[in-house]
């Protein structure tokens, strides 16, 4: 039987989702510059009570850019999405994480990640789950062992699919709501 090769067919080889994303995105960390632009993406993402606020963005893209990790779109340069957190000792989430950059610890072995935002005209294309993989892969390269989130309860399942295990109701009440707190371990 003759294996038939792509060129032949005409059709374009299979590419996995991923690889299609890495075709449209950069995955880098933040620059400086785009301070703005994430401030403006975590507005639209969330309800003004869960909601970083500008002046927060700012800061943390000052002290820990390279804990950003942005999804800029080749074509426009614009980012449509972001995964931001601060590295500590610590290993319980606080609602302080969200507003004490001086809780940030460049060597911390665990990571508060503070915020998944993805513009509403790129979800549902995978581009969360990759820009979390990418997170993962390149934090475990820099010796963390875990990452810890909260999320509502509508997304438990969503962030379990991506490895994470619920460990109940969160000591964050951040925003007036109830949080699930999740890990990861990493190493």
């Amino acid at each position: 039987m003759k294996k038939i090769i792509p060129e032949e067919t005409g059709k374009k080889p299979y590419q996995s989702p991923a690889q299609d994303l890495y075709e449209r995105f950069e995955f880098r960390n933040i620059r400086p510059e785009e301070a703005e632009q994430a401030a403006e993406i975590e507005r639209i993402c969330f309800p003004p009570n869960e909601a970083c606020s500008r002046e927060r963005i700012f800061e943390r893209v000052a002290a820990a850019p390279e804990l950003f990790l942005v999804a800029a779109d080749k074509q426009t340069g614009r980012l449509a999405g972001f995964l931001n957190g601060l590295s500590t000792e610590e290993t319980s989430f606080r609602d302080e994480f969200f507003t004490d950059i001086t809780l940030y610890h460049p060597e911390g072995k665990t990571i508060m990640l503070l915020g998944l935002d993805v513009l509403p005209e790129y979800r549902r294309q995978g581009l969360g789950r990759e820009l979390m993989n990418h997170y993962l892969c390149r934090e475990r390269q820099n010796g963390r062992r875990c990452i810890l989130l909260t999320c509502l309860q509508p997304k438990v399942e969503m962030y379990k699919k991506m490895g994470f295990c619920d460990n109940g109701i969160a000591n964050s009440s951040w925003g007036g709501e109830e949080w699930h707190e999740m890990s990861h371990m990493i190493q």
